[in-house]
C-alpha cells in the first residue's frame, strides 16, 4: 500500500484486511467444533487435531494440517537424483504419459480389433496377456515402430521374445522398443512354484546388445497389492525384486547401469490419490538410492502403474469408472511413466468395447482437456505430499531391508515370511472393510439390490497356487451371490422388517443407516415409515425379523414393549439400530464400527439363506 492508503498499481493485496492466522488460532477453533459435536473429552490434555489424525497400513500417521513447519528433505529436481519429482528432465512441460492398454482376449481376432481399436483412439502402446502364438495374429495391421508393445508372457518368455521380436523384421534394431516381460520372481509369487532367475538374466544380456530400447525384464508389484499388502510393503518387494534381477544382470555380464536400464516396475494407483502420488515419488527415490550404493550411476525407476484390480468390485461395477478416474489423475500427478486404466467390468470378465472405450479416454480426457501432463509435479512443493512420499520411503525401505535380512525376495517367498506380513496387513485391512470403516461405495456403502447385473464372458483362468489374490468387495459380494440364489429359488429376497418408532423425523436417521447395512448382505429392508401399530405392520411385511429404529428417548420409553409384541408376532430375533445398551427382549444391536460382515452372516443363516 502506498502511504496514502492507495493500492499500489499492478499490486493486488489479498486478504490484507484479515489478520493472518496462526496454527494456535485454528486449534482453538477445532476444539470448539469437537468439543460441540461431544468429540473432545472434558479432560482431553493433547493438541486437538490429534483427534482427527489418521493411520495408514504402514504406521504412517496422517494429519489433519500441514504447514512449513512440517518438514521433508529436498526433493531435488526432476530428471536428476533422488528423482522424486520425476524421472525425466523435459523444460516445464511434459509430453505425458504412455497410455497402454491391456489385451487379454484369448481370441487373437478380437484383441487385433480391440488394439487396433485403441491405437486409432489415443493408446499410445499394447499390453499382451495372451498365448505367444497369437501374436503375430493379434498384432496385424500394427505399426510396431510406432506402437511398443509389452507382454505378460508368464514363463513362456523366451518363446515370447522370439515370436514378438519376429514381427519387427523391417524395423532398425536401434528403434525396436517394449518390453519381453520375463519375471521369475514374480511368477514364484503367483504359482508358488520357484523358476530360476539366470535364464532371465542371460535373454536380457542378448538382446540389451542388440535392441539398447527393449527391456526384457519387469518387476510386477502387482502380486503383492492383491494379497492385501500395503503400499510400503508393495514397494519393499518390488524393490527387492529389483534387487534379486540386478544381481542376476550383472552375474550374466551386464554393468549395474545396463541392468537397471533392462527393468520397468509395475506399481497399483489406488482410489486413495494422495497415497499414490507418494508411493510413486517414493519409489523413485528408493530405487535411485539402491542402484547408486550397487556402484552405478543413480537411475530413475521406468514405472508403469495400473488401476488396483483389487479395489475393483463386481457389484455396481460403474463405480469403478470413479475409482479408475481418481487412481489415473494419482498415477499421472506421481509421474508415472506409462498408465493402464483397467476397464470398469475387469473383475467381472472380459471387457466389452464400451468399457475399453471409457478406461482409455479417462486417460485421453486428463492428457487432453484437463491438462494433467502440462506440469512436471504439480504436487511437489504440498507440504502434506512432500511429508507423506517421505514418511513412505522410510517405510519401504524398513520393508525391503527386513526382506534382505531374510536372504532376498525369493527367498523370502519360500519362507512364507512375505506371505506372511501380507496376511497380517490384509487381516488388519479385512477388519477395516467388515467395520466399514474403509467403506466401498456401492458394495458396504449405498447398495442398490435392484441393479441390473452386468454380464461378460468369463476372463481366462489366472494362475495361482502362490500368494491370494483377494478384492477389497468380496467378502459383501458372497453374502449378494446368497441372496440372488435365495431370489432365484424362493422368488424373493431374505427380508427384515424395519419397527419405526416415533415420528419421521426421529427414526429416518437410523432407518437408513439399518437399511443401507442390511442391503449389503442382500437383505430386503421393509420399511413401513411412521405407523401406529408396528406390530401389525410386522405380520403383514412376511418378514421373520425386525430392527427397532428410533431415537435413544423411543428406546428407552417403547424398546422393551415393543420388541415383546413383536416376539409374540412371530419375530426369530429383534434388533436395534443404535449403540448397545440393557434394553430386555433385544438380541443384537447395529451401529457405526460395528462388525457389518458378522451381523449380516448371522442374518443370513437365521432366514436360511445358504
Amino acid at each position: 500500500m502506498s502511504p496514502s492508503g492507495a493500492t499500489t498499481p499492478g499490486h493486488l493485496d489479498l486478504a490484507a484486511e484479515f489478520e493472518p492466522g496462526t496454527r494456535a488460532d485454528w486449534q482453538r477453533l477445532v476444539a470448539g467444533v469437537l468439543r460441540k459435536s461431544g468429540a473432545l473429552p472434558e479432560n482431553f490434555a493433547g493438541a486437538p487435531e490429534h483427534l482427527l489424525a489418521g493411520r495408514t497400513y504402514d504406521g504412517i500417521d496422517l494429519q489433519p494440517l500441514y504447514t512449513a513447519e512440517d518438514q521433508a528433505p529436498p526433493p531435488g529436481f526432476p530428471g536428476v537424483p533422488p528423482f522424486v519429482r520425476g524421472g525425466r528432465p523435459e523444460g516445464s512441460v511434459r509430453a505425458g504419459w504412455d497410455l497402454r492398454t491391456l489385451h487379454a482376449d484369448p481370441d487373437p481376432a478380437v484383441t487385433n480389433r480391440a488394439a487396433l481399436a485403441d491405437l486409432s483412439n489415443g493408446a499410445t502402446s499394447l499390453w499382451l496377456r495372451i498365448p505367444a502364438a497369437h501374436y503375430a495374429a493379434a498384432l496385424d495391421g500394427v505399426h510396431l515402430d510406432l506402437a511398443p508393445v509389452v507382454l505378460e508372457p508368464g514363463e513362456d518368455y523366451e518363446n515370447a521374445a522370439k515370436n514378438l521380436l519376429e514381427l519387427f523384421a523391417g524395423v532398425p534394431d536401434s528403434e525396436v522398443s517394449g518390453g519381453i516381460g520375463a519375471d521369475p520372481v514374480g511368477l514364484r509369487a503367483r504359482t508358488g512354484d520357484r523358476h530360476d532367475l539366470a535364464p532371465a538374466a542371460e535373454l536380457a544380456a542378448r538382446l540389451a546388445k542388440r535392441y539398447p530400447k527393449l527391456r526384457t525384464i519387469v518387476v510386477d508389484g502387482l502380486p503383492f497389492h492383491e494379497a492385501g499388502g500395503s503400499d510400503a510393503q508393495e514397494l519393499g518387494a518390488s524393490v527387492a525384486t529389483g534387487v534379486a534381477y540386478l544381481r542376476a544382470l550383472t552375474a550374466a555380464g551386464l554393468n549395474v547401469d545396463e541392468a537397471a536400464a533392462q527393468l520397468e516396475f509395475r506399481l497399483a494407483a489406488t482410489a486413495d490419490q494422495f497415497l499414490t502420488i507418494a508411493k510413486l515419488r517414493a519409489a523413485r527415490r528408493v530405487w535411485s538410492r539402491i542402484t547408486e550404493v550397487s556402484g552405478g550411476t543413480a537411475h530413475g525407476m521406468r514405472q508403469h502403474a495400473v488401476t488396483s484390480p483389487a479395489m475393483l468390485t463386481q457389484r455396481d461395477p460403474w463405480v469403478n469408472m470413479v475409482r479408475a478416474t481418481v487412481a489415473c489423475f494419482a498415477a499421472g500427478v506421481g509421474g508415472a511413466d506409462a498408465v493402464t486404466v483397467l476397464p470398469f467390468d475387469a473383475a467381472i470378465g472380459l471387457p466389452d468395447s464400451f468399457s475399453r472405450r471409457i478406461a482409455r479416454n479417462t486417460q485421453s480426457i486428463l492428457l487432453e482437456e484437463s491438462r494433467l501432463a502440462g506440469v512436471i509435479d504439480p504436487a511437489g512443493g504440498s507440504w502434506y505430499v512432500e511429508n507423506l512420499t517421505d514418511a513412505l520411503a522410510n517405510a519401504a525401505w524398513r520393508e525391503f531391508v527386513e526382506i534382505e535380512r531374510q536372504g532376498g525376495v525369493v527367498a523370502a517367498l519360500d519362507s512364507g515370511f512375505l506371505a506372511d506380513r501380507l496376511a497380517a496387513t490384509w487381516a488388519a485391512r479385512s477388519a477395516r472393510l467388515a467395520t466399514r470403516q474403509d467403506p466401498i461405495t456401492g458394495v458396504s456403502e449405498f447398495p442398490n439390490l435392484a441393479e441390473e447385473p452386468v454380464e461378460r464372458p468369463p476372463a481366462p483362468s489366472v494362475v495361482d497356487g502362490g500368494l491370494p489374490r483377494v478384492r477389497y468387495a468380496q467378502s459383501y459380494e458372497r453374502l449378494r451371490d446368497r441372496s440372488d440364489a435365495h431370489l432365484a429359488e424362493h422368488g424373493e429376497r431374505p427380508k427384515i422388517f424395519l419397527a419405526t418408532l416415533g415420528p419421521l423425523a426421529a427414526h429416518t436417521a437410523r432407518a437408513t443407516f439399518a437399511s443401507n447395512l442390511f442391503q449389503a448382505g442382500g437383505i430386503e429392508p421393509v420399511n413401513p415409515g411412521a405407523v401406529d401399530d408396528v406390530v401389525t405392520a410386522f405380520r403383514a411385511s412376511g418378514a421373520r425379523i425386525a430392527c427397532l429404529c428410533g431415537s435413544d428417548r423411543s428406546y428407552a420409553e417403547h424398546a422393551e414393549q415393543v420388541a415383546a409384541g413383536l416376539r409374540e408376532a412371530g419375530a426369530a430375533e429383534v434388533l436395534l439400530a443404535g449403540k448397545p445398551g440393557e434394553y430386555p427382549g433385544i438380541n443384537g444391536f447395529v451401529h457405526a464400527g460395528c462388525d457389518a460382515l458378522v451381523v449380516l452372516r448371522g442374518l443370513l443363516e437365521t432366514l436360511g439363506v445358504k
